[in-house]
């Protein structure tokens, strides 16, 4: 019997193109490149290296958004995965995180059998890292977050990870089924296989809300219990001072002076 992973990633807009309209405080996507969430990445890496180590894995990758979000699931099927979901339907657009972990939920019962499902830490268009604990929260399963390191048994059923801590890390051995996140210690994600762009016989399958039978009144726009209030663009900093000096005590000094200059001692 195979052992079953699913991935959950999300089509994210490049951080680094996206602008702030200064008049409503919103996200300017227009013309803003999509691409595969970085910490998504990594949680599809580890998920084939495991399937670099054992013959007998299979990978499906789960993702939510809009009929365009196909392009990350064709890239995540190049990479090595074998199979990919996309959710989509009016019915949860807008989902907050809450709304959104319904979805995934279903959609996971749908899908059936599983031994381990990743995902990234957080998303970098929202950097809540809410959705993958309430999706383990939603289907019972044990959970591990921040996941730097990963090792997994023979047997395939014990696994030892470890969890980054502000300060450390904890090393905890968990047994799947199960549920961890990812971040970006935790490996380098690949590139695209050649093979894999052209490979026409992986599939990709589209599931709206009625075939992955959730309740409507826990997803969409309307049963999202977030709002943002507001987004902005943080004002830059002040121009920093270049201290110059021959020697060390001279930059000692020149700083010295600099600081009683300014009243700071």
């Amino acid at each position: 019997m195979a052992f079953k992973i699913i991935v959950c990633a999300k089509q994210v807009p490049d951080t680094n193109e996206i602008r702030i309209n200064p008049e409503t405080g919103t996200l300017m996507r227009d013309g803003v490149p999509s691409i595969l969430n970085h910490d998504d990445a990594n949680a599809l890496e580890e998920a084939l290296k495991i399937k670099d180590k054992f013959d007998d894995v299979h990978i499906t990758v789960v993702t939510m958004g809009p009929p365009q979000a196909q392009d990350l699931l064709i890239e995540c099927l190049a990479m090595g995965a074998d199979e990919g979901i996309l959710i989509s339907d009016r019915a949860v657009g807008g989902s907050d995180t809450w709304a959104t972990s319904n979805a995934i939920a279903a959609a996971v019962k749908k899908i059936g059998d599983f031994d381990l499902i990743f995902a990234g830490r957080q998303a970098i268009d929202g950097d809540t890292a809410q959705v993958g604990p309430q999706l383990a929260e939603k289907l019972g399963l044990p959970q591990v977050t921040y996941v730097q390191k990963f090792e997994i048994a023979d047997n395939k059923k014990d696994i030892r990870v470890e969890r980054a801590l502000e300060d450390g890390y904890e090393v905890i051995d968990i047994q799947t089924p199960c549920m961890l996140t990812a971040i970006k210690e935790l490996n380098t994600p690949r590139y695209m296989y050649m093979k894999g762009i052209f490979d026409k016989e992986k599939e990709i399958k589209v599931w709206n809300a009625k075939d992955i039978e959730v309740d409507l009144t826990t997803v969409g726009l309307d049963a999202s219990p977030t709002n943002v209030f507001r987004s902005f663009t943080p004002k830059p900093k002040g121009k920093g001072v270049i201290v110059e000096g021959d020697t060390e005590k001279d930059l000692a000094k020149n700083l010295l002076i600099g600081l009683k200059g300014k009243h700071v001692i």
